[in-house]
């Protein structure tokens, strides 16, 4: 299975997404920011990357597009997992270079399926 990157400021919310995975056989790292994340990206190499939008330090649409400025993560599958559901943030998030977007609180089922979409 793949090695997943999850970035999010919120502990619970890392614990719920990184179960959910574990679950579906997949390796998991978390990141408790932004910088957190490029810095653990840099360190090692992850076939997925999810990340919350909202974040201090560095936002989860600084992240997607430090890590597209990467040669190694060019073409890294990058979800926004976020409770903004706006247009608007989704539009930012596809121009920072996001593979996809998936809408807080998520659905267990949803999750698994949309990064085994994006693994392909």
């Amino acid at each position: 299975m793949a090695n997943i990157l999850i970035v999010d400021d919120s502990a619970s919310m890392r614990q719920m997404i990184a179960f959910t995975l574990k679950t579906a056989g997949h390796t998991v790292q978390e990141a408790s920011d932004g910088a957190d994340g490029v810095a653990k990206a840099q360190a090692s190499q992850f076939d997925a990357v999810i990340s919350d939008v909202n974040m201090p330090n560095k936002n989860g649409l600084e992240l997607t597009a430090d890590l597209r400025a990467m040669s190694n993560y060019r073409f890294t599958p990058i979800l926004l997992l976020t409770t903004e559901s706006t247009a608007e943030k989704k539009s930012q998030g596809k121009a920072a270079g996001a593979t996809g977007w998936i809408v807080k609180p998520f659905n267990p089922d949803t999750l698994n399926q949309t990064v085994n979409k994006v693994l392909k």
